[in-house]
């Protein structure tokens, strides 16, 4: 079992930064080789992909609403993955959640955290 927990949400103007991170127990997430994830959900709206990194870190793929903004990096000496956001914009206000992959599947999620951006 992996438990997955995020920080690092909160409120920002538009154009600002903020810094998510999750940290991962019970698994060390590098030695099963699990790709890691970040998903937002707004409300009324899907849960979709923002971006996600291989069990390496060499490897990772973005939404095209958050290309050149947001950069995810994982440190495997930590169990952890990060999600660095910059320019900030309203509709990137979400629930933000990571997720552990095995294989193609992402199968552990944290609880999420809040992002709201004000225009």
């Amino acid at each position: 079992q992996v438990e997955l927990v995020e920080s690092g949400g909160g409120s920002v103007q538009a154009g600002g930064s903020l810094r998510l991170s999750c940290v991962a127990s019970g698994r060390t997430l590098s030695n099963f080789r699990m790709g890691m994830g970040w998903f937002r959900q707004a409300p009324g709206k899907e849960r979709e992909p923002v971006a996600s990194i291989s069990w390496s870190g060499d490897s990772t793929s973005y939404a095209d609403s958050v290309k050149d903004r947001f950069t995810i990096s994982r440190d495997n000496v930590k169990n952890s993955v990060y999600l660095q956001m910059n320019s900030l914009k309203p509709e990137d206000t979400a629930v933000y959640y990571c997720a552990a992959r095995l294989g193609t599947s992402y199968i552990y999620w944290g609880q999420g955290t809040q992002v709201t951006v004000s225009s």
